[in-house]
Protein backbone atom coordinates (compact mmCIF):
# COMPACT_ATOMS: atom_id res chain seq x y z
CA UNK A 1 0.00 0.00 0.00
CA UNK A 2 1.43 3.38 -1.03
CA UNK A 3 1.05 6.56 0.98
CA UNK A 4 1.22 10.14 -0.12
CA UNK A 5 3.43 12.46 1.89
CA UNK A 6 1.14 13.82 4.58
CA UNK A 7 1.60 16.68 7.01
CA UNK A 8 0.83 16.13 10.68
CA UNK A 9 -1.78 18.91 10.42
CA UNK A 10 -3.91 16.54 8.32
CA UNK A 11 -4.06 13.87 11.04
CA UNK A 12 -6.36 15.83 13.36
CA UNK A 13 -3.89 16.33 16.22
CA UNK A 14 -4.35 19.07 18.81
CA UNK A 15 -2.64 22.42 18.28
CA UNK A 16 -0.47 21.94 21.38
CA UNK A 17 0.97 18.77 19.85
CA UNK A 18 1.51 20.36 16.45
CA UNK A 19 3.54 23.14 18.09
CA UNK A 20 5.78 20.57 19.74
CA UNK A 21 6.14 18.58 16.51
CA UNK A 22 7.24 21.67 14.60
CA UNK A 23 9.72 22.51 17.38
CA UNK A 24 11.23 19.02 16.95
CA UNK A 25 11.70 19.70 13.24
CA UNK A 26 9.18 17.13 11.96
CA UNK A 27 6.86 18.02 9.09
CA UNK A 28 5.70 14.80 7.41
CA UNK A 29 4.40 11.61 8.97
CA UNK A 30 5.91 8.16 8.40
CA UNK A 31 3.80 5.24 7.12
CA UNK A 32 3.32 3.75 10.59
CA UNK A 33 2.17 7.15 11.89
CA UNK A 34 -0.22 7.62 8.98
CA UNK A 35 -1.86 4.27 9.63
CA UNK A 36 -1.85 4.29 13.44
CA UNK A 37 -2.68 7.84 14.56
CA UNK A 38 -6.24 8.19 13.12
CA UNK A 39 -7.66 4.93 14.57
CA UNK A 40 -5.98 5.51 17.95
CA UNK A 41 -7.50 9.02 18.11
CA UNK A 42 -10.85 7.37 17.36
CA UNK A 43 -10.41 5.11 20.40
CA UNK A 44 -9.74 1.83 18.58
CA UNK A 45 -7.43 -0.89 19.86
CA UNK A 46 -4.41 -1.42 17.63
CA UNK A 47 -1.95 -4.20 16.81
CA UNK A 48 1.10 -2.77 15.06
CA UNK A 49 3.97 -4.65 13.43
CA UNK A 50 6.89 -2.28 12.98
CA UNK A 51 10.59 -2.20 13.71
CA UNK A 52 12.51 0.42 15.65
CA UNK A 53 13.41 3.42 13.50
CA UNK A 54 10.07 3.62 11.66
CA UNK A 55 8.62 6.37 13.87
CA UNK A 56 6.72 3.88 16.00
CA UNK A 57 7.03 5.79 19.29
CA UNK A 58 5.39 8.91 17.86
CA UNK A 59 2.72 6.66 16.32
CA UNK A 60 1.40 5.83 19.78
CA UNK A 61 2.64 8.80 21.83
CA UNK A 62 0.99 11.54 19.74
CA UNK A 63 -2.56 10.10 19.65
CA UNK A 64 -2.30 9.10 23.31
CA UNK A 65 -1.38 12.66 24.30
CA UNK A 66 -4.16 13.97 22.06
CA UNK A 67 -6.79 11.84 23.79
CA UNK A 68 -5.56 12.64 27.30
CA UNK A 69 -5.28 16.38 26.68
CA UNK A 70 -8.60 16.84 24.88
CA UNK A 71 -10.76 14.83 27.28
CA UNK A 72 -11.21 15.08 31.01
CA UNK A 73 -9.98 12.35 33.32
CA UNK A 74 -12.62 9.68 33.68
CA UNK A 75 -10.76 7.87 36.46
CA UNK A 76 -13.52 5.26 36.88
CA UNK A 77 -13.44 2.77 39.69
CA UNK A 78 -16.27 0.29 39.21
CA UNK A 79 -18.15 2.95 37.30
CA UNK A 80 -17.82 5.82 39.77
CA UNK A 81 -15.20 7.99 41.44
CA UNK A 82 -14.73 6.97 45.10
CA UNK A 83 -15.68 9.44 47.79
CA UNK A 84 -13.00 10.66 50.24
CA UNK A 85 -14.37 8.29 52.88
CA UNK A 86 -14.21 5.29 50.57
CA UNK A 87 -10.75 6.31 49.40
CA UNK A 88 -9.57 6.47 53.02
CA UNK A 89 -10.97 3.01 53.70
CA UNK A 90 -9.23 1.67 50.63
CA UNK A 91 -5.95 3.18 51.76
CA UNK A 92 -6.28 1.69 55.25
CA UNK A 93 -6.95 -1.68 53.65
CA UNK A 94 -3.77 -1.28 51.59
CA UNK A 95 -1.79 -0.50 54.75
CA UNK A 96 -2.95 -3.77 56.33
CA UNK A 97 -2.11 -5.74 53.19
CA UNK A 98 1.38 -4.23 52.97
CA UNK A 99 2.15 -4.21 56.68
CA UNK A 100 5.80 -5.01 57.31
CA UNK A 101 7.07 -3.81 53.91
CA UNK A 102 10.03 -1.45 54.02
CA UNK A 103 8.07 1.21 52.09
CA UNK A 104 4.71 2.39 53.43
CA UNK A 105 3.86 5.26 51.12
CA UNK A 106 0.50 4.75 49.47
CA UNK A 107 -1.33 6.58 46.67
CA UNK A 108 -3.22 9.63 47.78
CA UNK A 109 -6.85 9.85 46.74
CA UNK A 110 -6.46 13.51 45.74
CA UNK A 111 -3.49 13.20 43.38
CA UNK A 112 -3.53 12.75 39.62
CA UNK A 113 -4.35 9.19 38.63
CA UNK A 114 -2.26 7.29 36.11
CA UNK A 115 -4.30 7.50 32.92
CA UNK A 116 -1.88 5.89 30.47
CA UNK A 117 0.62 3.10 31.07
CA UNK A 118 3.41 2.27 28.61
CA UNK A 119 5.37 -0.97 29.12
CA UNK A 120 8.84 -1.45 27.59
CA UNK A 121 11.29 -4.36 27.92
CA UNK A 122 14.51 -2.45 28.68
CA UNK A 123 15.60 0.57 30.69
CA UNK A 124 17.05 2.33 27.67
CA UNK A 125 13.88 1.96 25.60
CA UNK A 126 11.73 3.09 28.54
CA UNK A 127 13.90 6.19 28.97
CA UNK A 128 13.68 7.00 25.25
CA UNK A 129 9.89 6.64 25.26
CA UNK A 130 9.71 8.91 28.30
CA UNK A 131 11.79 11.53 26.50
CA UNK A 132 9.44 11.37 23.52
CA UNK A 133 6.36 11.91 25.68
CA UNK A 134 8.10 14.81 27.39
CA UNK A 135 9.03 16.42 24.05
CA UNK A 136 5.67 15.96 22.31
CA UNK A 137 3.57 16.84 25.35
CA UNK A 138 5.47 19.93 26.54
CA UNK A 139 2.47 22.21 25.84
CA UNK A 140 -0.30 19.91 27.09
CA UNK A 141 0.06 20.37 30.84
CA UNK A 142 0.23 16.61 31.35
CA UNK A 143 2.76 14.99 33.68
CA UNK A 144 5.03 12.06 32.83
CA UNK A 145 7.54 9.87 34.59
CA UNK A 146 9.59 6.74 33.91
CA UNK A 147 10.29 3.90 36.34
CA UNK A 148 12.81 1.11 35.80
CA UNK A 149 15.20 -1.03 37.80
CA UNK A 150 18.92 -0.71 38.28
CA UNK A 151 18.66 2.65 40.05
CA UNK A 152 17.32 3.85 43.37
CA UNK A 153 13.57 4.04 43.55
CA UNK A 154 13.24 7.12 45.81
CA UNK A 155 13.14 9.74 42.98
CA UNK A 156 10.67 7.58 41.08
CA UNK A 157 8.43 7.21 44.13
CA UNK A 158 8.55 10.96 44.75
CA UNK A 159 7.44 11.66 41.17
CA UNK A 160 4.59 9.18 41.55
CA UNK A 161 3.49 10.82 44.80
CA UNK A 162 3.21 14.15 42.99
CA UNK A 163 0.87 12.52 40.49
CA UNK A 164 1.44 11.60 36.84
CA UNK A 165 -0.81 11.21 33.82
CA UNK A 166 1.50 8.99 31.74
CA UNK A 167 3.70 6.31 33.30
CA UNK A 168 6.40 4.54 31.26
CA UNK A 169 7.78 1.45 33.01
CA UNK A 170 9.64 -1.81 32.74
CA UNK A 171 7.60 -4.75 34.09
CA UNK A 172 9.92 -5.70 36.96
CA UNK A 173 10.18 -2.30 38.66
CA UNK A 174 6.49 -1.62 38.02
CA UNK A 175 5.43 -4.77 39.87
CA UNK A 176 7.83 -3.98 42.70
CA UNK A 177 6.33 -0.52 43.20
CA UNK A 178 2.82 -1.93 42.90
CA UNK A 179 3.58 -4.45 45.66
CA UNK A 180 4.82 -1.61 47.86
CA UNK A 181 1.62 0.34 47.31
CA UNK A 182 3.12 3.21 45.34
CA UNK A 183 1.25 2.60 42.08
CA UNK A 184 -2.48 2.29 41.45
CA UNK A 185 -3.51 1.20 37.94
CA UNK A 186 -7.27 1.26 38.44
CA UNK A 187 -7.66 4.52 36.47
CA UNK A 188 -5.64 3.54 33.38
CA UNK A 189 -7.49 4.45 30.20
CA UNK A 190 -4.80 3.59 27.61
CA UNK A 191 -2.45 0.60 27.92
CA UNK A 192 0.50 0.41 25.51
CA UNK A 193 2.86 -2.55 25.13
CA UNK A 194 5.96 -1.73 23.08
CA UNK A 195 8.35 -4.40 21.74
CA UNK A 196 5.96 -7.09 22.94
CA UNK A 197 7.93 -9.90 21.29
CA UNK A 198 11.09 -8.95 23.17
CA UNK A 199 9.24 -8.85 26.49
CA UNK A 200 8.16 -12.43 25.84
CA UNK A 201 11.73 -13.41 24.90
CA UNK A 202 12.95 -11.95 28.20
CA UNK A 203 10.47 -14.05 30.19
CA UNK A 204 8.04 -11.27 31.13
CA UNK A 205 4.86 -13.17 30.28
CA UNK A 206 3.86 -13.77 33.93
CA UNK A 207 4.56 -10.16 35.03
CA UNK A 208 2.67 -8.90 31.99
CA UNK A 209 -0.37 -10.96 32.90
CA UNK A 210 -0.26 -9.62 36.45
CA UNK A 211 -0.04 -6.03 35.21
CA UNK A 212 -2.83 -6.42 32.65
CA UNK A 213 -5.05 -7.96 35.35
CA UNK A 214 -4.55 -4.79 37.46
CA UNK A 215 -5.70 -2.50 34.63
CA UNK A 216 -9.44 -1.88 34.01
CA UNK A 217 -11.00 -4.10 31.37
CA UNK A 218 -12.69 -1.06 29.86
CA UNK A 219 -9.61 0.49 28.29
CA UNK A 220 -7.88 1.15 24.98
CA UNK A 221 -4.97 -1.22 24.29
CA UNK A 222 -2.15 -0.70 21.81
CA UNK A 223 0.40 -3.44 21.14
CA UNK A 224 3.51 -3.10 18.98
CA UNK A 225 5.88 -5.88 17.97
CA UNK A 226 8.71 -6.23 15.45
CA UNK A 227 7.72 -9.85 14.73
CA UNK A 228 4.44 -11.71 14.90
CA UNK A 229 5.07 -15.17 16.39
CA UNK A 230 2.06 -17.27 17.44
CA UNK A 231 2.47 -16.22 21.09
CA UNK A 232 2.03 -12.54 20.18
CA UNK A 233 -1.04 -13.30 18.07
CA UNK A 234 -2.57 -15.22 20.96
CA UNK A 235 -1.96 -12.37 23.42
CA UNK A 236 -3.41 -9.87 20.94
CA UNK A 237 -6.59 -11.94 20.73
CA UNK A 238 -6.74 -12.10 24.53
CA UNK A 239 -5.96 -8.49 25.43
CA UNK A 240 -7.22 -6.47 22.45
CA UNK A 241 -10.82 -5.88 21.44
CA UNK A 242 -11.55 -5.75 17.70
CA UNK A 243 -8.15 -4.20 16.96
CA UNK A 244 -6.98 -2.38 13.85
CA UNK A 245 -3.98 -4.21 12.37
CA UNK A 246 -1.14 -2.04 11.08
CA UNK A 247 1.94 -3.36 9.31
CA UNK A 248 4.31 -0.99 7.55
CA UNK A 249 6.58 -3.64 6.02
CA UNK A 250 6.63 -7.41 5.59
CA UNK A 251 7.54 -9.20 8.80
CA UNK A 252 11.31 -9.51 9.31
CA UNK A 253 12.21 -7.65 6.10
CA UNK A 254 15.65 -6.00 6.30
CA UNK A 255 16.24 -2.39 5.37
CA UNK A 256 16.43 -1.92 1.61
CA UNK A 257 19.43 0.41 1.86
CA UNK A 258 21.64 -1.95 3.90
CA UNK A 259 24.61 -3.60 2.19
CA UNK A 260 25.16 -7.16 3.46
CA UNK A 261 28.47 -9.04 3.58
CA UNK A 262 29.98 -12.00 5.42
CA UNK A 263 33.47 -13.20 6.33
CA UNK A 264 34.09 -16.93 6.78
CA UNK A 265 36.49 -17.08 9.71
CA UNK A 266 37.40 -19.43 12.52
CA UNK A 267 36.03 -18.42 15.91
CA UNK A 268 39.51 -17.97 17.41
CA UNK A 269 40.41 -15.46 14.68
CA UNK A 270 37.36 -13.23 14.93
CA UNK A 271 38.92 -10.64 17.25
CA UNK A 272 41.87 -10.16 14.87
CA UNK A 273 39.46 -9.81 11.96
CA UNK A 274 37.41 -7.26 13.91
CA UNK A 275 40.49 -5.10 14.56
CA UNK A 276 41.51 -5.39 10.89
CA UNK A 277 38.00 -4.45 9.71
CA UNK A 278 37.66 -1.46 12.05
CA UNK A 279 41.08 -0.11 11.13
CA UNK A 280 40.52 -0.22 7.38
CA UNK A 281 36.85 0.87 7.33
CA UNK A 282 35.70 4.48 7.46
CA UNK A 283 32.60 4.71 9.65
CA UNK A 284 30.57 7.15 11.74
CA UNK A 285 29.22 4.85 14.43
CA UNK A 286 29.82 1.11 14.63
CA UNK A 287 27.67 -1.30 16.64
CA UNK A 288 29.06 -4.81 17.30
CA UNK A 289 26.72 -7.58 18.45
CA UNK A 290 28.06 -10.26 20.79
CA UNK A 291 26.24 -13.40 21.89
CA UNK A 292 27.01 -13.13 25.63
CA UNK A 293 27.79 -10.46 28.21
CA UNK A 294 31.15 -12.04 28.99
CA UNK A 295 31.96 -12.17 25.29
CA UNK A 296 31.14 -8.47 24.90
CA UNK A 297 33.54 -7.57 27.71
CA UNK A 298 36.31 -9.70 26.17
CA UNK A 299 35.87 -7.98 22.80
CA UNK A 300 36.14 -4.55 24.41
CA UNK A 301 39.35 -5.50 26.24
CA UNK A 302 40.91 -6.80 23.01
CA UNK A 303 39.96 -3.66 21.09
CA UNK A 304 41.36 -1.44 23.83
CA UNK A 305 44.68 -3.32 23.71
CA UNK A 306 44.68 -2.79 19.95
CA UNK A 307 44.26 0.98 20.30
CA UNK A 308 40.56 1.13 19.38
CA UNK A 309 38.17 2.95 21.72
CA UNK A 310 35.34 0.61 22.64
CA UNK A 311 32.64 0.24 25.28
CA UNK A 312 30.25 -2.56 26.21
CA UNK A 313 26.60 -2.32 27.12
CA UNK A 314 24.66 -5.24 28.58
CA UNK A 315 22.39 -6.12 31.48
CA UNK A 316 25.24 -6.71 33.95
CA UNK A 317 26.24 -3.05 33.70
CA UNK A 318 24.70 -0.63 36.19
CA UNK A 319 22.16 1.81 34.87
CA UNK A 320 24.47 4.79 35.38
CA UNK A 321 27.24 3.06 33.41
CA UNK A 322 24.83 2.14 30.63
CA UNK A 323 23.61 5.73 30.39
CA UNK A 324 27.16 7.09 30.24
CA UNK A 325 28.10 4.51 27.61
CA UNK A 326 25.09 5.38 25.48
CA UNK A 327 25.81 9.11 25.84
CA UNK A 328 29.40 8.52 24.71
CA UNK A 329 28.14 6.53 21.71
CA UNK A 330 25.92 9.48 20.74
CA UNK A 331 28.77 11.99 21.11
CA UNK A 332 30.93 13.54 18.39
CA UNK A 333 33.71 11.02 19.10
CA UNK A 334 31.84 7.78 19.62
CA UNK A 335 33.55 4.58 20.71
CA UNK A 336 32.79 1.27 19.08
CA UNK A 337 29.76 -0.03 20.98
CA UNK A 338 29.70 -3.77 21.75
CA UNK A 339 26.26 -4.93 22.86
CA UNK A 340 24.17 -7.99 23.48
CA UNK A 341 20.80 -8.37 21.78
CA UNK A 342 18.78 -7.62 24.91
CA UNK A 343 20.66 -4.39 25.61
CA UNK A 344 20.63 -3.14 22.02
CA UNK A 345 17.00 -3.91 21.15
CA UNK A 346 15.10 -0.67 20.87
CA UNK A 347 18.11 1.67 21.02
CA UNK A 348 17.38 4.79 19.01
CA UNK A 349 20.74 6.20 17.89
CA UNK A 350 21.15 8.13 14.65
CA UNK A 351 23.95 7.77 12.10
CA UNK A 352 24.99 4.18 12.85
CA UNK A 353 26.84 3.41 9.63
CA UNK A 354 28.04 -0.14 10.38
CA UNK A 355 26.57 -3.12 12.23
CA UNK A 356 28.87 -6.11 12.81
CA UNK A 357 27.54 -9.51 13.80
CA UNK A 358 30.55 -10.84 15.68
CA UNK A 359 28.50 -14.01 16.11
CA UNK A 360 25.44 -14.88 14.07
CA UNK A 361 22.21 -15.19 16.07
CA UNK A 362 20.49 -18.54 16.53
CA UNK A 363 17.18 -17.10 15.27
CA UNK A 364 17.24 -15.55 11.82
CA UNK A 365 14.70 -12.84 12.73
CA UNK A 366 17.17 -11.46 15.27
CA UNK A 367 19.53 -10.68 12.38
CA UNK A 368 16.90 -8.35 10.97
CA UNK A 369 16.52 -6.57 14.32
CA UNK A 370 20.27 -6.10 14.53
CA UNK A 371 20.77 -4.63 11.09
CA UNK A 372 17.75 -2.41 11.62
CA UNK A 373 20.03 -0.13 13.66
CA UNK A 374 21.60 1.10 10.39
CA UNK A 375 20.14 2.20 7.08
CA UNK A 376 17.52 4.37 8.77
CA UNK A 377 15.74 7.55 7.68
CA UNK A 378 16.87 7.14 4.07
CA UNK A 379 20.56 6.68 4.92
CA UNK A 380 22.62 3.77 3.65
CA UNK A 381 24.22 1.27 6.00
CA UNK A 382 26.54 -1.72 6.09
CA UNK A 383 25.87 -5.02 7.86
CA UNK A 384 28.85 -7.38 8.16
CA UNK A 385 28.80 -10.84 9.72
CA UNK A 386 31.64 -13.06 10.96
CA UNK A 387 30.61 -16.65 10.25
CA UNK A 388 32.44 -19.49 11.95
CA UNK A 389 32.41 -23.09 10.83
CA UNK A 390 29.63 -23.94 13.28
CA UNK A 391 27.48 -20.99 12.14
CA UNK A 392 26.89 -21.99 8.52
CA UNK A 393 23.34 -23.18 9.27
CA UNK A 394 22.43 -19.82 10.83
CA UNK A 395 23.80 -18.05 7.76
CA UNK A 396 21.66 -20.16 5.44
CA UNK A 397 18.58 -19.38 7.57
CA UNK A 398 19.33 -15.66 7.34
CA UNK A 399 19.72 -15.83 3.55
CA UNK A 400 16.41 -17.67 3.22
CA UNK A 401 14.70 -15.09 5.41
CA UNK A 402 16.01 -12.02 3.58
CA UNK A 403 15.69 -13.81 0.22
CA UNK A 404 19.15 -12.94 -1.03
CA UNK A 405 22.65 -14.40 -1.08
CA UNK A 406 25.05 -12.46 1.10
CA UNK A 407 28.29 -11.36 -0.53
CA UNK A 408 31.40 -13.17 0.78
CA UNK A 409 34.37 -10.93 1.62
CA UNK A 410 37.94 -12.12 1.07
CA UNK A 411 39.95 -9.26 2.62
CA UNK A 412 41.34 -11.17 5.61
CA UNK A 413 44.34 -10.17 7.73
CA UNK A 414 47.29 -12.48 8.35
CA UNK A 415 46.05 -14.38 11.37
CA UNK A 416 48.43 -15.20 14.21
CA UNK A 417 48.14 -17.69 17.01
CA UNK A 418 47.94 -15.83 20.30
CA UNK A 419 48.90 -16.88 23.80
CA UNK A 420 48.10 -14.20 26.35
CA UNK A 421 49.74 -14.16 29.77
CA UNK A 422 47.79 -14.00 33.02
CA UNK A 423 47.95 -10.19 32.99
CA UNK A 424 46.85 -9.95 29.35
CA UNK A 425 50.07 -8.20 28.29
CA UNK A 426 52.09 -10.75 26.30
CA UNK A 427 51.14 -12.08 22.88
CA UNK A 428 53.22 -14.71 21.07
CA UNK A 429 53.15 -16.13 17.59
CA UNK A 430 52.88 -19.91 17.40
CA UNK A 431 51.57 -20.00 13.86
CA UNK A 432 54.39 -22.04 12.29
CA UNK A 433 53.15 -24.85 10.03
CA UNK A 434 52.79 -28.37 11.29
CA UNK A 435 55.88 -30.54 11.07
CA UNK A 436 57.63 -33.42 12.73
CA UNK A 437 57.92 -33.86 16.47
CA UNK A 438 60.36 -31.02 17.00
CA UNK A 439 58.29 -28.37 15.16
CA UNK A 440 55.57 -26.11 16.54
CA UNK A 441 51.97 -27.23 16.60
CA UNK A 442 48.87 -25.00 16.63
CA UNK A 443 48.03 -23.89 20.14
CA UNK A 444 51.18 -25.25 21.87
CA UNK A 445 54.93 -24.50 21.76
CA UNK A 446 57.30 -26.67 19.80
CA UNK A 447 58.94 -29.54 21.69
CA UNK A 448 62.71 -29.45 22.02
CA UNK A 449 65.45 -30.92 24.16
CA UNK A 450 65.77 -27.68 26.07
CA UNK A 451 63.51 -27.33 29.12
CA UNK A 452 63.41 -23.53 28.97
CA UNK A 453 60.59 -23.16 26.39
CA UNK A 454 58.42 -25.51 28.45
CA UNK A 455 59.02 -23.43 31.59
CA UNK A 456 58.22 -20.21 29.69
CA UNK A 457 54.94 -21.67 28.44
CA UNK A 458 54.14 -22.87 31.95
CA UNK A 459 54.51 -19.30 33.19
CA UNK A 460 51.80 -18.31 30.73
CA UNK A 461 49.30 -20.51 32.55
CA UNK A 462 49.90 -24.06 31.32
CA UNK A 463 51.60 -26.77 33.34
CA UNK A 464 51.35 -24.93 36.67
CA UNK A 465 49.52 -25.61 39.86
CA UNK A 466 47.20 -23.05 41.44
CA UNK A 467 50.10 -21.24 43.05
CA UNK A 468 51.83 -20.70 39.71
CA UNK A 469 54.80 -23.06 40.40
CA UNK A 470 55.66 -25.91 37.99
CA UNK A 471 54.08 -29.25 38.84
CA UNK A 472 56.25 -31.75 40.65
CA UNK A 473 57.37 -34.80 38.74
CA UNK A 474 55.44 -37.26 40.92
CA UNK A 475 52.20 -35.37 40.28
CA UNK A 476 52.19 -36.66 36.72
CA UNK A 477 53.21 -40.23 37.58
CA UNK A 478 50.35 -42.70 37.74
CA UNK A 479 50.04 -45.93 39.67
CA UNK A 480 48.92 -49.13 37.98
CA UNK A 481 45.21 -48.79 37.44
CA UNK A 482 45.34 -45.16 36.38
CA UNK A 483 45.18 -43.42 39.80
CA UNK A 484 47.47 -40.52 40.66
CA UNK A 485 49.88 -40.75 43.54
CA UNK A 486 48.51 -38.99 46.58
CA UNK A 487 50.75 -36.34 48.10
Amino acid sequence: MRFLVTNFEQLGLADSLLRAIRAEGYHTATPIQLQAIPPVIAGRDLMGCAQTGTGKTAAFALPTLHRLSTSGSTAPVNGETPSPTVALEQRQKQRKQHKGRRQRSFPRADRRPIRSLVLAPTRELAAQIGESFQAYGRHTGLRYTVVYGGVGQHPQVKALQNGVDVLVATPGRLLDLMDQGHIDLRHVEILILDEADQMLDMGFIVPLRQIVAAVPKQRQTLMFSATMPPEIRKLAEEWLSDPVHVQVAPIATPAELVEHSVYFVEQRNKTQLLVHYLQKTASTRTLVFARTKHGADKIVKYLDRSGIRAAAIHSNKSQSVRQRTLAAFKSNRPPVLVATDIAARGLDVDNISHVINFELPDVAEVYVHRIGRTGRAGATGVATSFCGRHERDQLRQVERLIRRAINVEQDHPEYKREVVTHDGAEVRDHSAPRGRRGSARPGRPGKSKSRRPARDFAAAGSGTNQGGAPRKRNQRRRKPGGRRNSL
